[in-house]
């Protein structure tokens, strides 16, 4: 396991279909309590994707760690797990918290267990909505564009997709 020494802003995916804001919201307190300090997108009602089943509350959050990014998904998953979180055979399928791992710096990490940056970026609307809004100027460090470059040139937009007004700061 590798150690950080230089502080990193470090953006992750957030999502849930299952008592969606009790969970996002225990997992923002879970996060802050571990990371200090949140910052938050706006948060986003999405339907299900690949399955029958209720929408789902998807946001990104970011926060400052010195901490190496495999803690960070150790983090992660902790949390998984204390959200009572069922991993089965289809990927797709309810959540009761979903947390990955976008960006960690300009890091460029292909192992599995960590890899960043997260090709969801790039691939789905619920989670380059909400981190171009947020870091508008924040370069992908693969392909080196901005996010708001990449969401403009983004084809894949769902209408039915809709911002909602919900307070996951507090507690």
């Amino acid at each position: 396991m590798s150690d950080a020494c230089q502080p990193v802003d470090v953006y992750v995916g957030a999502g849930s279909n299952v008592e969606p804001e009790r969970h996002l919201r225990a997992a923002c307190r879970a996060l802050r309590e571990e990371f200090g300090a949140l910052r938050l997108s706006p948060v986003y009602r999405t339907a299900a994707v690949g399955f029958d089943g209720d929408d789902f509350l998807n946001f990104v959050l970011a926060f400052r760690t010195a901490q190496a990014p495999e803690t960070v998904v150790e983090v992660l998953e902790r949390l998984h797990d204390a959200a009572g979180r069922v991993r089965g055979p289809n990927p797709f399928s309810p959540r009761t918290l979903d947390l990955d791992l976008l960006l960690y710096g300009d890091a460029v990490i292909p192992d599995p267990a960590v890899r960043v940056p997260r090709d969801d970026i790039t691939r789905y609307e619920f989670v380059l909505r909400p981190l171009a809004e947020m870091a508008p100027e924040l370069v992908h460090p693969v392909n080196g564009q901005r996010m708001d470059e990449l969401w403009a040139g983004f084809d894949e937009r769902d209408p039915s997709m809709q911002r909602v007004e919900i307070d996951l700061a507090g507690d």
